[in-house]
């Protein structure tokens, strides 16, 4: 897939979040962490980016998951992930 250079309209970026945050939760089910961390991270930028009224566009059950169940597994506050190389 092609990337664009030209910024998304506030219709397509709201579809583009609502489509990153399923993306994200689909790594959740499959138990795949480091890449629904990245995905919701991307998601995340993206929404911070939408006004209160766009956020209000984006389905109630994705947001609650982009902002308050991920965030208990993905915050500050939890240990950084580790790198799957073992030292010597």
């Amino acid at each position: 897939m092609a990337k664009s250079d030209t910024p998304l309209t506030k219709d397509a970026l709201i579809k583009e979040v609502c489509r990153r945050i399923r993306v994200a939760r689909s790594y959740w089910d499959a138990h795949n962490n480091a890449a629904c961390r990245g995905e919701r991270d991307r998601a995340l930028a993206l929404y911070n980016t939408l006004s209160k009224e766009e956020k209000d566009r984006i389905p109630q059950v994705l947001r609650v998951w982009l902002r308050y169940r991920s965030e208990k597994y993905f915050g500050g506050h939890r240990t950084p992930p580790k790198s799957t190389r073992k030292s010597k």
